[in-house]
């Protein structure tokens, strides 16, 4: 198992990135009733049964090397203890020399605002480029709709270069999108 730890500010709480597990089912429905959220969502998760599968479609990409699929934890009191999963956040290879991949995230209603997508991103940017060694990374790809201002900012915020605007591809991708890259500079 890999877990990352973010680091704990003054006013806010650490972060534990970690595999999804069958247990975060319930808090992964939860968080997909959000109409926001599905608003930017290709999949919605309506039942425990289809979080069940999509959990275990994540334990596949770790299984193959091909996608990181993280839970995001707040970590909260004097011994750091993690609650419920507040969010998502993905590395996915692209190429077959997992030299490319894209990365995606989501925050749940309940944290939204509080910098949480921000800071999971910057982890998970930094360890896929210098912890892991599974993909040889170079770039790192970041879509989201050009209507998404909170994630465009969250990627301006990481230094994820407004890279190209791309045109809608449906049913996929529905509208019009953002591409944001962050390159390796030690690749």
């Amino acid at each position: 198992m890999v877990e990352i730890l973010g680091h704990e500010g003054i006013s806010t709480p650490a972060l534990r990135l970690r595999p999804w597990r069958a247990e975060d089912a319930v808090a992964l429905v939860a968080a997909h009733r959000d109409p926001l959220l599905r608003r930017w969502l290709t999949t919605s998760l309506a039942s425990d049964t289809e979080a069940r599968r999509w959990i275990d479609d994540q334990s596949e990409g770790w299984a193959t090397g091909v996608r990181f699929s993280f839970a995001i934890l707040e970590c909260r009191g004097k011994n750091g203890d993690a609650g419920r999963p507040v969010g998502h956040i993905a590395v996915t290879a692209t190429d077959s020399s997992k030299a490319l991949a894209t990365v995606g995230y989501w925050t749940s209603a309940e944290v939204r605002g509080r910098g949480i997508a921000g800071r999971a991103l910057e982890v998970v940017s930094r360890w896929a480029f210098d912890s892991q060694r599974i993909m040889p990374l170079t770039r790192l790809d970041l879509l989201h709709a050009v209507d998404n201002h909170a994630s465009c900012s969250v990627a301006k915020k990481c230094r994820y270069a407004l890279r190209s605007i791309l045109p809608a591809q449906p049913p996929a991708f529905p509208r019009d999108g953002h591409l944001h890259v962050r390159i390796n500079n030690d690749a």
